[in-house]
């Protein structure tokens, strides 16, 4: 909980602007491992769907809330790598959310994401994994993302983490959190 109370401080005291940061699997490409036809590591990746509704959350994040300060970080190996961004050309990914190429990047571990998002100033960070979010102990707001499929146990969620289940849900939670930071 306190940490969704702190303010962003970066070096020297200053505030920072709010820095969203995504995970891809789970959260923006729908985990239906349990249909291996739409399965994103069955025979068939591209066909698996979009999480619903975050291509519009994402699109409007980017243009409000976050300023264009919207990255997707992800662990994947070479071969996912190249599959994800496949899929994100094939599904029109930065036409329908002004989210550009250079704002992905790709870890080889989950605790890799930790340095990425210190580097690239996260403020938000938005996993369907617990134990990805429990890395990012310099993310002062993390969100558990539950409506993609994944697998983490609502109930089990840290006080200091944010539960949604619908990226409507999560979009208006973060607009709410970047108000609360700026004080307004």
């Amino acid at each position: 909980m306190e940490a969704h109370r702190r303010r962003s401080v970066g070096a020297g005291g200053a505030e920072r602007p709010p820095v969203l940061g995504v995970d891809i699997g789970g959260v923006v490409i729908h985990r239906t491992a349990d249909d291996h036809d739409t399965s994103f590591f069955g025979e068939t990746p591209m066909l698996t769907p979009a999480v619903p509704g975050v291509f519009d959350a994402l699109a409007g994040l980017a243009r409000d809330a976050f300023r264009d300060r919207v990255y997707l970080v992800s662990k994947a190996k070479p071969a996912t790598a190249d599959r994800t961004r496949r899929w994100l050309d094939l599904h029109g990914f930065t036409e329908r959310t002004g989210i550009t190429g250079d704002r992905l990047h790709f870890v080889p571990e989950r605790a890799d994401k930790a340095p990425v998002c210190e580097r690239l100033g996260i403020t938000h960070f938005v996993d369907d994994r617990i134990d990805v979010l429990r890395h990012l102990e310099n993310v002062p707001y993390r969100y558990l993302f539950t409506g993609g499929g994944g697998t983490e146990d609502p109930r089990a969620i840290p006080d200091w983490a944010r539960q949604a289940a619908t990226w409507a849900e999560l979009a208006a939670e973060l607009r709410r959190s970047v108000r609360a930071a700026r004080g307004g």
